[in-house]
């Protein structure tokens, strides 16, 4: 029994070699039947009709990389992807908290305006401004570690006041 594989990598496909469909969904880690299904209903071309039917590697390495480039959604500026309604939404009120992560890369973090789920695109410094161009942008900043710091207390809570 193969596992279910919702995005099967194409790279495991050898482009001139042929292959049954058990083969084929074997090196893909899907189901046979999932491959029956793309011939049935999606148009997945088969060298003849005899059986057993042989899939040209080829043409099932530019199957799945075209299945995977009419499923992608650009996120435009001002846009981030949800995850639980799967398409680009701009955040709810156009709001956006940025917390950088290193020097030069961050988070842009919102809330998706129909679900209520927080929705986060990294950023580079560089194209922040660029992405942020027309949302209202609250920034946050990296909190400084004690290594970073010139004189380290550990235990300042502890101090007693004077």
């Amino acid at each position: 029994m193969t596992r279910r594989n919702r995005r099967p990598d194409w790279r495991r496909i050898k482009t001139l070699r042929s292959y049954t469909i058990d083969e084929a969904a074997g090196a893909l880690q899907v189901h046979p039947n999932a491959i029956r299904h793309w011939i049935k209903k999606f148009g997945l071309r088969i060298s003849n009709d005899r059986r057993p039917h042989l899939i040209h590697g080829g043409d099932l390495v530019s199957f799945l990389k075209e299945r995977r480039a009419a499923a992608r959604r650009r996120c435009g500026p001002g846009q981030f992807f949800c995850l639980k309604c799967r398409e680009p939404r701009a955040p709810a009120g156009r709001m956006v908290d940025y917390q950088p992560l290193t020097a030069t890369r961050g988070t842009l973090i919102g809330m998706c305006p129909t679900c209520d789920k927080l929705l986060r695109r990294f950023v580079s410094v560089a194209r922040l401004q660029a992405e942020t161009r027309d949302l209202d942008l609250q920034i946050t900043h990296l909190q400084v570690s004690l290594r970073d710091t010139a004189m380290p207390a550990l235990g300042c809570h502890l101090q007693a006041e004077d």
